[in-house]
């Protein structure tokens, strides 16, 4: 019997398709990508053509030998790593190492991980696409001259180890403006007003909200004006002037991509993006499962797609019939309009096996996987699952000037809330009064005013800025999670409870890039390669016409900046600061977390502490010196050089004014400055 050998990325995956082929079929992992351009020197001949130089990646040497010998063994060979460009290039790759001919081998490609999809994929084995490989080359040659053009740059101008990168710089600046937009922003003064009111004859009551007059709607800013809005409404008499009824649907959501899946598992799960990722390939490649074997969960985890197969959709029916009731099928599913290219070969992610529900697999599955199992099938199966629908009652109550107005709503069917909720689902729904008609006179209670100040723009989490980038077409579904990691990794973005803070070496690499290299953080500039890349993609555009286009651009900017680029790392400064072990004076070091103190008599004294710089003015509290510290995450804050004795601390700069209004101390908000404390609210210019 002929011999097939079936080469995969994963051992697990190895595993799981091995089930669903016959004793003909071999199954082997390659372990990932098997050649590489080289980590020592820039990897592309400018002078040729840019032709890449690929070597076999350190410590592959083993695997390419063992899977050499059994290509030898077989009389066809068939590729079937991932289905996307990275693994349309390693398959390439594959090809190329192992001197593979091109009449004996076939790729292979499937969604999910199931016997159907598996042995259909045989069928319909084709020859490598060299449009996707050419994409996924033209990503990685762009990648790696920014990167090894533009890193030595920082490593003259600011330290060595440093990096840049295509995606992440443009990433850092994204978070680096809307840190700039916080800091500069001063919050507003506003009043909300609700009241209680109770029709005559009824005991229950109801809360309404502050409108405005009869004809518009009217914003409280200040307590004066509340106060006189007040003193003006319990002078009046209310009637119900208006009672509206009406019905609403609201349509489930869409399946997941890799963009939403993320998102969703950091809002609702508290996962980081590179850890999704990493447990949705588990789910995908085969987990063991009792009664069932290593068996793949769910499809594909990297796609843009919404789109569901015309099986996936009568297997989720059947399902949803036979355990909901006809009632609850969706006749007419939502499909996300979307005028950008998407990976449509792909589906959205969803449960490879419908039937196989959370509970189902709870006991062979690690908690964190379960989760995200959970997460994945309940979003699936609401997607496909009929629309909740309301019944919404409005009221608008009124004097002769003035206007309340409240909103109750009820269940009316529950559709896709029956599996699936997101938050604003699970807010309390408030009821009226069964004797409330119109023309109904009102008792006016309690009243209630509460200050609010506008909050300013929310720093970025994981989630949000996934969101964003996908929004602005930079990068694609392979690339979020490890932009983000390589940002936070490298220290130029801090994450804490959630949020990213840009740190002082993000500042300072961020600086240089937007100073030098402006369209390579330039926003528009990066989602218009990544359409180029998609381009290269369908065949339209010649993959080495976009880096002939790119570098003459990147090569120049490099030249200026190495010659006109002025360094920014601190030389050695002398601080009074005496060295406990050789009583030297310490000077100040620049390392990945920032500045530090450190002995000049290194290597032979290696005495390390962390530096404080003053920030030049005395502490609010207790008159000593406010200086610059930093989180253990390196988020920049201010605090009094007296700590512990002295606990203040702020995360803009304080000023040496003091509050006219309340006496308290002050900060400097981008151009003016402001109370700390948000209740006074007080701001002025910064003179």
């Amino acid at each position: 019997m002929a011999k097939n050998l079936v080469i995969v990325e994963s051992p697990s995956k190895a595993t799981t398709i091995k089930k669903f082929l016959g004793s003909s079929y071999e199954v082997v992992a390659s372990n990932g990508h098997v050649r590489d351009l080289p980590k020592s020197q820039l990897g592309i001949d400018i002078e040729n053509d840019f032709e890449p130089k690929y070597i076999t990646i350190r410590g592959k040497g083993e695997i390419l030998a063992k899977l050499r010998k059994e290509v030898k063994k077989a009389d066809k060979v068939y590729l079937a790593t991932d289905p996307d460009r990275e693994g349309e290039a390693i398959s390439w790759h594959l090809s190329k190492a192992l001197k593979l001919d091109d009449k004996n081998t076939s790729r292979v490609t499937f969604n999910e991980i199931t016997k159907n999809a598996v042995k259909q994929s045989f069928k319909n084995a084709r020859a490598i696409d060299m449009d996707l490989v050419n994409a996924q080359q033209a990503r990685r040659i762009l990648d790696r001259m920014v990167g090894y053009q533009i890193s030595p740059v920082l490593w003259a101008k600011v330290k060595r180890g440093l990096s840049a990168g295509r995606v992440q710089s443009v990433a850092l600046r994204i978070i680096a403006d809307r840190e700039e937009e916080i800091g500069a922003f001063i919050p507003k003064e506003y009043w909300t007003l609700s009241a209680e009111f109770t029709p005559q004859g009824d005991k229950k009551s109801i809360i309404a909200d502050f409108y405005g007059t009869l004809n518009k709607k009217l914003n409280i800013e200040s307590k004066e004006q509340v106060e006189q809005i007040i003193s003006e409404i319990k002078k009046s008499q209310f009637k119900v002037s208006d009672i509206k009824i009406s019905n609403r649907t609201k349509k489930g959501p869409l399946p997941f991509t890799t963009s939403t899946l993320q998102q969703e598992a950091a809002k609702n799960l508290n996962f980081a993006t590179q850890k999704t990722m990493r447990l949705a390939q588990g789910l995908y490649e085969g987990m063991p499962i009792k009664g069932h074997g290593t068996i793949g969960l769910i499809t594909y985890l990297r796609t843009d797609s919404t789109r569901i197969s015309e099986e996936a959709k009568k297997s989720a029916m059947e399902y949803i019939e036979k355990n909901y009731g006809s009632e609850y099928l969706a006749h007419n599913a939502e499909k996300k309009k979307d005028d950008k290219k998407i990976q449509d070969a792909h589906e959205a992610i969803r449960p490879a096996y419908i039937e196989l529900t959370p509970a189902q697999v709870k006991d062979s599955l690690s908690r964190d996987h379960f989760k995200l199992y959970q997460l994945i099938w309940k979003r699936f199966m609401a997607s496909q699952m009929a629309s909740a629908k309301y019944e919404t009652t409005s009221i608008k109550i009124d004097s002769e000037k003035y206007r309340f107005t409240a909103v109750s709503s009820k269940i009316i069917f529950e559709g896709y809330l029956n599996v699936y909720q997101e938050e604003d689902d699970k807010a309390v729904k408030k009821s009226f009064p069964k004797k409330l008609v119109k023309d109904a006179l009102m008792s006016l209670g309690k009243l209630e005013q509460k200050q609010h100040f506008t909050q300013p723009p929310a720093h970025f989490t994981e989630a949000t800025l996934v969101k964003t980038l996908e929004e602005l077409g930079i990068g694609r579904p392979s690339t979020y999670a490890p932009t983000i990691s390589t940002i936070i990794n490298r220290h130029y973005v801090a994450k804490e409870q959630k949020n990213l803070y840009i740190t002082e070496l993000g500042e300072v690499v961020n600086n240089i890039m937007k100073k030098s290299f402006t369209s390579i953080v330039d926003v528009n500039f990066t989602a218009y390669m990544e359409g180029l890349l998609d381009r290269v993609e369908d065949g339209s555009v010649r993959w080495k016409t976009v880096i002939e286009n790119f570098y003459p651009d990147l090569h120049e900017a490099v030249s200026i900046a190495q010659k006109e680029l002025e360094e920014v790392k601190i030389e050695d400064e002398v601080t009074d600061v005496i060295c406990e072990e050789c009583g030297k004076n310490m000077v100040v070091k620049f390392g990945p977390h920032g500045k530090f103190l450190a002995c000049p008599g290194f290597p032979e004294c290696r005495n390390t502490k962390p530096y404080y710089e003053k920030a030049g003015v005395p502490c609010p509290e207790c008159g000593k010196e406010i200086v610059i510290k930093k989180t253990k995450k390196g988020r920049r804050y201010y605090g009094c050089e007296g700590y512990p004795d002295c606990n203040f601390m702020s995360w803009q700069k304080p000023s040496t004014q003091k509050c006219p209004n309340c006496g308290g101390p002050m900060v400097e908000k981008g151009n003016k400055i402001a109370c700390m404390d948000n209740q006074c609210g007080f701001t002025k210019p910064l003179s």
